[in-house]
């Protein structure tokens, strides 16, 4: 009876730090995967390799105004493509091989006048004291 007693209470107390554990654990998990945590460990990890992050993501809004761009002069029917500029027998070469012209992608830079620099919104002004 003793024995069995013993394995029992030897048994409870390791579920008990089993329990424990895994609660920590669960935890610690959690936090790292909290939206703030990875934003900070992404902001890291861009700094650590040379980029900054404000032009990482004056990027990324350049490409969306870029696709949104796309997307009315399509709906607009004003986005050209190559096949409508093409005759019937003309063909579209690529590194001297003859392709479809809807296998080309054609790439145009446009620039603004604006400066070459991030924006910045009426929102952040700097104030010299």
């Amino acid at each position: 009876m003793m024995k069995r007693l013993t394995w029992f209470m030897g048994g409870a107390v390791a579920g008990v730090a089993g329990v424990g554990f895994a609660k920590k654990k669960m935890k610690e998990t959690a936090s790292l995967m909290a939206p703030t945590h990875i934003a900070r460990s992404a902001m890291v990890r861009l700094r650590g390799r040379g980029h900054d992050v404000s032009e990482a993501i004056s990027e990324g809004r350049r490409a969306m105004h870029d696709k949104e761009a796309e997307l009315r002069a399509r709906r607009d029917g004003t986005a050209a493509s190559l096949a409508d500029e093409l005759e019937p027998d003309d063909q579209v070469l690529v590194d001297g091989q003859p392709v479809e012209p809807g296998q080309v992608i054609v790439l145009r830079q446009v620039r603004t006048n604006d400066h070459s620099g991030p924006r910045r919104s009426s929102r952040r002004t700097r104030r010299n004291a």
